[in-house]
């Protein structure tokens, strides 16, 4: 599935977020220090995520994962938008980079959909329900070459 985004109006009330203290950024954090409270709740109506995932948490760590979606979702408004890519999995650069620390291929994106434990009991999927707090919607994916871009909907 492909969705095109095309901005209707400018970006306001901008924040951005950084781990690097000298980069001009308006919250300076690291990602895998979680909740996000410095954020409250419902309060983004989008959050852009470019090259970033694949930076934090540790592959395998379930929990890491669906904790830091969970905060995703609780800091947007209903309805709001998560845009992020990552390496495509099949890129030199999904493991040939010394700093990603997990690689997140387009099918884990799958467990954070309610409708996808529909198939519980039919396949070996595996049951992440009890971790997850807000489900998402999968509005856009676009597999590229070297990177995997994603929209999800809380």
């Amino acid at each position: 599935m492909r969705h095109e985004l095309t901005p209707d109006k400018e970006f306001t009330d901008l924040v951005t977020m950084d781990i690097d203290p000298n980069c001009g950024a308006d919250v300076i954090h690291n990602l895998d220090s979680l909740p996000y409270d410095f954020f409250r709740d419902e309060y983004f109506d989008e959050i852009h995520a470019y090259e970033v995932l694949e930076h934090c948490g540790t592959q395998g760590d379930e929990k890491f994962f669906f904790d830091q979606f969970n905060e995703f979702h609780r800091i947007l408004k209903p309805g709001g938008v998560f845009c992020g890519s990552v390496p495509n999995w099949t890129s030199i650069w999904a493991f040939g980079d010394p700093g990603h620390k997990r690689v997140l291929p387009p099918s884990v994106f799958n467990f954070l959909d309610e409708s996808f434990y529909d198939q519980l009991g039919k396949t070996a999927c595996a049951d992440y329900r009890h971790l997850i707090k807000g489900y998402w919607k999968c509005i856009g994916i676009d597999e590229g070459d070297q990177v995997f871009f994603l929209l999800q909907k809380a």
